[in-house]
This record gives C-alpha cells, structure tokens and sequence, in this order.
C-alpha cells in the first residue's frame, strides 16, 4: 500500500502538535481510501498558524487526541514493512508522528528530498509552489474524482496537500523509480544557491569565499535544514 500522508500542526517549533491528518491510501495505483481527521493534542493554536491551515481551537475542542484518533489506529494497523508513506518533509512529519510514540516502520519516500535531488533548477520547493511550478494541478480532476475528493484542493488542508504529494509523486514518477525515490529520500543534497535571507538567490560557494564568518553562524542555528547544513559545510571545506 502507498500512503500519502500530510499533517497540519500548531506551529513549526518543537513543542508543536499535530492538529489534523489527511491521508490517500493506494494498492495496485488505485485509491481504495481517504482519512482526514481534526486531533486535540492539548496544545493551543496561535492565531499565526490559524491564519495558515484554517483549524481553529474551537474545532479541535471536542476531537480526540491522536493516540485515540481512527487515523493512528490506521496507521497502525498498516506500518508494515510492505506499506510505504509518502510525505513532503519527512524530517519533520516523522518527528511529529514519533511524538506520539508512532514510529514508521515500512518504507518512506519524501518528494521533498527527490525534488531537490531531481529538479534542482526549481529552487523553490514548497509544495504550494510545485503544485503550479510543475503544472500538477492539470491533473487534480482526475485524481479528485477517483479519490471521491468534492472540495478545491486548498493549500495547507492536510487532505488537499496529501493529495498534491500524490500528483507529484505520480510526475516524479516518470523520471524515476519507487526504489530510488525511497534511496534518495535518505540521501543529501548538495544545494548551489540560498533561498532566504539576505543572500537569497546567491551561490552558497561564493558566500563561502567572501562572507565564511555568516555560514558559520548559520551552522548554530538550532533549526537548521539538514541539506543547507551539509551543504554550508561541504562549501566551508573548500
């Protein structure tokens, strides 16, 4: 079984919750169920991340915890080692699922990770930018359909997001196969160019040369992603 699988949280911090769930489950590429669910973790939502998903405390109040939710049940019920989870940012989706004492156990793809591997030249791989960067969205009818899925597709909906990490694996998939996706998703990527802060769009080689004492400090930066710190290290080495 494939399981496209996309959380919304109450923030991006550490001792954030997961706050809802959405899932599309495969077998033989065809969709044989969808899950989304609200889940109470006991952590409030701040009017910031309220104002990117749309979840509210108010309609978490009287949902389950994620323990006791029908989503964690399918889960684990599932998290065999035949089965593979799909995500987009598997470093933090998995962190948040481990929270809660849910540790994986079947196969993982990140398309995050594949991206950056693949199509480097988007720069961009949020998957809100993907969805149009990589025309995905020409092919949401179909797959809406299929999955019973009557709403738009929204972003930061954990079932709409799940189901654009179906449509992207489906476009990785003709570059590609399911086995070097699952490789590359635990490989690093070495990356050319920032794509924040105030050298957005340079070349991380050439911060190197003229402003090491910046890449330095960015590698004590507590959260820091794991390719930008390979690749600040890779480039600091010369």
């Amino acid at each position: 079984m494939l399981i496209f699988l996309d959380i919304e949280t109450t923030g991006y911090e550490k001792e954030d919750k997961i706050c809802s769930l959405g899932m599309l489950c495969f077998e033989d590429e065809k969709c044989v169920s969808s899950h989304y669910e609200l889940v109470n973790e006991g952590k409030k939502i701040p009017p910031s991340a309220s104002a990117l998903h749309n979840i509210t405390n108010e309609m978490i109040a009287k949902k389950p915890a994620l323990r006791e939710s029908e989503s964690y049940a399918f889960l684990e019920q599932h998290n065999r080692e035949e089965n593979t989870i799909i995500v987009h940012n598997m470093a933090f989706v998995l962190d948040k699922l481990q929270d809660v004492g849910l540790i994986w156990h079947g196969k993982i793809i990140d398309t995050l990770k594949v991206v950056k591997h693949l199509i480097p030249e988007c720069e961009v791989f949020t998957l809100e930018f993907l969805h149009y960067e990589l025309k995905l969205y020409k092919n949401e009818a179909k797959l809406k359909e299929e999955c019973g899925i009557k709403d738009a597709l929204i972003s930061h909906h954990a079932l709409s997001d799940a189901a654009v990490i179906k449509l992207l694996f489906d476009y990785l998939t003709q570059m590609t196969t399911l086995e070097e996706m699952n490789r590359l998703s635990f490989e690093n990527v070495l990356l050319e160019k920032f794509s924040f802060g105030k050298y957005s769009g340079r070349y991380i080689e050439d911060i190197a040369i003229n402003d090491r004492g910046y890449l330095m400090w960015m590698l004590h930066l507590e959260n820091l992603d794991d390719d930008l710190r390979y690749s600040i290290e890779y480039y600091l080495e010369g």
